[in-house]
């Protein structure tokens, strides 16, 4: 073997690995938050969990990225990290789907069916198709599936040339003594470790074995320890992740590798104790790459099925090792609820982790204005803390949510992922700013109360009709967002429309009262403010609803919007205009 040919190894290996990462990544941008959606509300079952975590591997081909994903959730308050055991033993599985796909270059025969099972044969077919895909395909998720046939043919293509590279090594007396000596279980599991470990993924590593075998150096002995110490190897990903998380963050991270470790040990002990009583003839001879997948379902599925009765002696291993602090409440309580930094190696799940956010966000903003609203006249010491204390809160939301998507939104992002960033950009700033109202409306509460001011009766029954009004477009527009409903969203504008005309009707009724003598200036300025907060919460309402429809569109032209429906006589709008317009009429001023 000559300088060539280790260049070409190495080439094969970066094809292989670039592969890799492109059907994984495609994989993962095509399934969307679904995946995640489902593994973020599975159940205490640890047997469902296991399914979750193995399906969810299988289907975006990697152990690592699912395992992250859940240190991530735990971190975030997400998942107990007694659910997250049942999910890491799943991702093992999961991952030997790769090491099967892989298998694939060791298929030997001469007819025709044997020969298109063969990977040379059908990659280049399904590279031209990706390229065309890639290429000529309008739409994201046609893309998607190019990226991924184009990824999954340089895999396999990267796997061809790796195996070609070390051929000649089957001549070479001296590659053939160094997996002797990784028959050491010792040598042979430290080894597979520490490749897993550089390259950071447990399936490139076993493909790296793979390549090898078809030297035939590889043998039973050599292999089976070395892909125990593959095993172990993956958990460093998960472990470098869970620097800075939360104690239970850090214990999922551990769980991984107590899992893994506790496996390799059981199932080395087992395999070398039996052998030594029956002599295993197999232990010395060749095997293929199928051979390998087959030892690397084996132990998985057996440490699985070993170790998961003892989910929980796991998780209390792992709470053994990460000790509660002087302060325990400190470990569980994220500082933002499902925001974590973890995510933004799944952009799909970390745009749907910032959609949840945003609609908690909403939730808190509709409690915060309602409060506000509602504790006009009846102000008190406590309520006037509680509004503060929400709007704090919603400030932090704003803070966070808007670093964090400028954050995901330098990432890879389907058409669709990159509009939902765009509508809770926009959506977050009205959010925040209701709660500015909330607080406005606040201070002129706690003024009549200091004052023992009073409107008059009259006024009263006026600001009510306004205040049920704001309550209905709120309700809608929080509604319409956390449900992603555009039927409900087209009728907060006709409701803004009719609040914008009970804005100017109540101050024209004021100033009659006021040169009546009916009222007093101080009133007015109270009046006033209120009404300036309501007509602004409702232009927030407004704002959000258009948002939410033009994303549909894949447009933002807020006013282009707002004028069209306005001047084209849109049947649906004025119908909504005069049904609000007759429903908040405000009582006879006389």
């Amino acid at each position: 073997m000559d300088i060539f040919s280790v260049l070409t190894l190495f080439g094969g290996l970066a094809l292989f690995l670039y592969g890799m990462n492109v059907m994984g990544g495609a994989l993962e941008k095509l399934a969307g938050s679904r995946l995640e959606r489902i593994l973020e509300r599975l159940t205490d079952n640890p047997i469902k969990g296991v399914l979750l975590g193995f399906g969810v591997t299988a289907i975006i081909q990697s152990s690592s990225a699912v395992t992250v994903m859940v240190v991530g959730f735990v971190n975030a308050g997400i998942m107990k990290l007694a659910q997250a055991v049942g999910v890491i033993m799943g991702a093992n599985i999961g991952t030997t789907v790769t090491a099967w796909i892989l298998s694939l270059t060791g298929i030997q025969g001469d007819s025709v069916f044997v020969r298109l099972l063969k990977p040379e044969s059908f990659s280049p077919i399904l590279a031209v198709v990706g390229i065309v895909l890639i290429m000529f395909a309008k739409r994201d998720r046609k893309k998607d599936i190019g990226s991924i046939l184009v990824g999954f043919a340089v895999l396999m293509f990267g796997m061809s040339t790796m195996s070609n590279a070390v051929s000649p090594l089957a001549d070479v007396p001296e590659f053939q003594q160094v997996f002797v000596m990784f028959s050491n279980p010792f040598l042979g599991v430290l080894m597979g470790a520490a490749l897993t470990a550089i390259i950071q993924s447990s399936s490139a590593s076993v493909g790296i074995l793979q390549a090898l075998s078809i030297t035939g150096s590889v043998t039973y002995g050599s292999a089976i320890p070395i892909i125990m110490g593959q095993n172990i190897g993956t958990c460093v990903t998960a472990l470098i992740s869970s620097i800075g998380a939360n104690k239970n963050a850090k214990r999922a991270a551990m769980v991984h590798l107590y899992f893994n470790i506790i496996g390799t040990v059981l199932f080395l002990i087992l395999f070398y104790s039996l052998n030594a009583i029956f002599h295993f003839d197999f232990v010395s001879q060749s095997l293929d790459p199928v051979g390998i997948a087959i030892i690397h379902t084996t132990f998985n599925l057996l440490s699985t099925a070993v170790l998961l009765p003892f989910s929980s002696k796991l998780a209390k291993l792992a709470t053994l090792t990460v000790r509660d602090g002087a302060s325990a409440a400190e470990q569980d309580e994220p500082d933002m609820p499902f925001l974590d930094e973890r995510f933004l190696n799944t952009p799909s799940f970390a745009v749907e982790q910032c959609r949840n956010t945003t609609v908690q966000m909403a939730q808190l903003t509709r409690r915060t204005i309602f409060a506000a609203i509602d504790g006009i006249g009846a102000y008190t010491p406590k309520l006037d803390e509680q509004i503060r204390a929400d709007e704090d809160r919603l400030d932090l939301y704003e803070d966070k949510l808007g670093t964090y998507l400028v954050k995901l939104s330098s990432k890879e992002l389907s058409e669709r992922d990159s509009n939902e960033i765009s509508k809770l950009l926009h959506s977050i700033g009205d959010f925040e700013r209701i709660g500015d109202h909330a607080v406005n409306m606040l201070v002129a509460s706690k003024e009549l109360w200091e004052k023992q001011l009073r409107f008059s009766e009259k006024a009263q029954r006026e600001l009510d009709v306004m205040r049920r009004a704001v309550h209905e477009i709120v309700d809608t527009t929080i509604d319409a967002f956390v449900n992603e409903d555009l039927s409900l969203a087209a009728k907060v504008e006709p409701l803004e429309q009719v609040i914008d005309e009970l804005d100017v009707e109540i101050k024209t009724r004021h100033i009659e009262r006021l040169t009546a003598g009916e009222c007093t200036i101080e009133l007015g300025f109270i009046l006033s403010d209120i009404l300036g907060n309501y007509e602004r919460i409702s232009d927030h309402c407004s704002n959000i609803a258009v948002c939410i429809i033009q994303t549909e569109n894949a447009m933002f032209e807020t006013h282009g919007y707002l004028n069209e429906i306005k001047t084209s006589g849109d049947v649906g709008f004025l119908k909504d205009f005069n049904q609000y317009r007759s429903k908040y009429a405000l009582p006879s001023h006389q």
